[in-house]
């Protein structure tokens, strides 16, 4: 296997790791993890994940306000977030997006933040890592009239709607949730769209995949992913973490 795993998105700033963080993120390297995208969700974790980055050569960071935070009207989040694009290990901007399954109420304030991210994005010529929860179509209609390169994280939507964010030329997130005995869509999904336009994640410490559902998720569990991508696809687990690993680094330029 050796050093194939890249997993796209995480949250190793959460407080579930606040009693082992170092303990977790010294063992990864050991586990084949090649490197780790630690995703923001607002301005405080976008910091935290930054400083993580710093510690750990393997580690980058996202920066970005996630739907369910929109911020304080006084907030002003873009020049906030602009200075934390400075820092070099920054890779894109993200946790950003739509999620109406919690928060349909705050519609018009979620797309505003969200059209500003995506703005802030192609401004720095960075991917987007977008949250789509119940908000397919307004996702897609924003990102057909904006076209930022990027990932649609821990993709829920549709083969149909699949193949449409691939023609824009983003990437399709695939996580853990592949692995659940429920996940017939997930399935569909990889049995239909190109081992190219995919790319691997777990949402740490969330999404833990088979067999260890139910525990603490970390970026070494993504190898249970890519062997059901593997299995679905009928190709070997290497190739699997190969080849969305290459799909990775194109993404975030590394």
């Amino acid at each position: 296997m050796s050093s194939l795993i890249f997993d796209t998105h995480a949250h190793y700033d959460d407080k579930s790791f606040d009693k082992d963080r170092a303990e977790v993120l010294d063992m990864l390297p050991q586990k084949d993890v090649f490197a780790v995208v630690n995703a923001g969700a607002d301005i405080e974790s976008s910091v935290k994940s930054i400083e993580i980055s710093k510690e750990y050569n393997y580690v980058y960071a996202s920066v970005g306000i996630h739907p369910e935070n929109i911020p304080d009207e006084k907030c002003d989040y873009i020049n906030i977030l602009e200075n934390l694009l400075k820092n070099e290990k920054v890779v894109a901007v993200g946790e950003v997006g739509l999620d109406y399954h919690y928060s349909k109420d705050r519609k018009k304030e979620q797309l505003k933040l969200f059209e500003d991210q995506i703005i802030l994005a192609i401004k720095h010529n960075l991917p987007v890592i977008v949250h789509d929860r119940e908000a397919h179509r307004d996702t897609m209609d924003l990102l057909k009239k904006y076209n930022p390169k990027g990932i649609v994280h821990c993709f829920s939507g549709s083969v149909e709607m699949a193949k449409e964010v691939i023609k824009l030329g983003m990437y399709i997130g695939i996580g853990g949730l592949i692995t659940f005995k429920n996940a017939k869509t997930a399935v569909s999904v990889v049995e239909n769209i190109p081992l190219s336009s995919i790319v691997l994640e777990t949402d740490a410490p969330y999404m833990t995949p088979v067999p260890f559902r139910g525990t603490r998720c970390n970026s070494s569990h993504i190898k249970y992913t890519a062997e059901k991508i593997a299995e679905i696809k009928k190709i070997n687990v290497d190739e699997v973490l190969k080849i969305t690993k290459e799909n990775a680094c194109k993404i975030f330029n590394l």
